[in-house]
């Protein structure tokens, strides 16, 4: 009987939030119309920004320039989570004769997290092609994405190695008292623990990686954000920009939600 009780108190709880919850979002979504519309500027930005026949004209093409952002990330995806494994795996090793290793994959996780990745292009994707090598070794393309390899292997390698961490100890220890060696414990044992527990942080890495890619602009690879930039110097309007907004969009907030709802049932695995 007071189970019941209750659940009819959570339930009414629940429909009390929904009801405010749409209220107040139909009350700010209606503000925002009624009041935006009615700033001394609003004609100028509209005309600027939310122009549709400019946009009618720019999206198909901004569409072509996006598969070149896809392409890049495609990629560079998969090398920066062997990159950031392997540096996670070189932090994480135990025996004193690696201990160089270990060092060295401190610092590569310290430099890249420090610079920022618009620096770390600009320096890459302008200094290696400066040494005059050969095509295509000079192409920006090439160093554009190593640039985003090591950045982002740096990230994804502390993701991981706080993965490796967040496994109890007692975990390596029953391994290794079964008789599997090291290597093996770590293999068969943490790694995929480890994996699992990190998926949801590595899918936003992952969600920052596709946005990132639009950097490698300032060094050569007409993308989607050259080519907004492209549109918005031959039409003088910055509708462009607004479109290449709604495509990332578009796949952003999908794998945003999907993040969300590894993380949600994580957490009810947890519980």
């Amino acid at each position: 009987m007071a189970k019941s009780r209750r659940s009819e108190y959570d339930a009414a709880q629940k429909r009390r939030s929904i009801a405010i919850a749409s209220a107040s979002t139909i009350f700010v979504v209606l503000a925002l119309i009624i009041f935006v519309p009615m700033t001394p500027g609003w004609e100028k930005v509209q005309k600027s920004f939310f122009n549709a026949a400019v946009l009618y004209k720019s999206f198909p093409k901004l569409l072509d320039a996006f598969k070149v952002n896809v392409m890049i990330f495609a990629w560079s995806a998969p090398a920066i989570a062997v990159l950031g494994l392997l540096v996670a795996l070189a932090r994480s090793v135990h025996s004193p004769a690696l201990f160089p290793l270990k060092v060295f994959s401190a610092i590569f996780t310290d430099v890249f997290r420090g610079v920022p990745v618009i620096l770390t292009v600009y320096l890459i994707g302008f200094g290696i092609p400066g040494l005059g090598l050969p095509r295509p070794w000079n192409s920006p393309y090439i160093w554009g994405t190593v640039a985003l390899v090591l950045t982002y292997s740096a990230y994804v390698a502390e993701i991981f190695r706080s993965g490796i961490e967040s496994v109890h100890k007692s975990q390596r220890a029953a391994a290794l008292s079964l008789g599997l060696t090291e290597q093996q414990a770590m293999r068969d044992v943490i790694l995929p623990q480890a994996v699992r527990n990190v998926m949801p942080s590595q899918m936003n890495m992952l969600i920052a990686l596709q946005k990132d890619v639009s950097l490698l602009s300032f060094i050569g690879p007409v993308e989607i954000f050259r080519q907004a930039g492209v549109f918005k110097s031959l039409l003088a309007n910055f509708t462009p920009y607004v479109g290449a907004a709604i495509i990332f969009l578009a796949i952003t907030v999908p794998a945003t939600r999907y993040a969300d709802y590894l993380m949600a049932r994580q957490n009810r695995e947890r519980q």
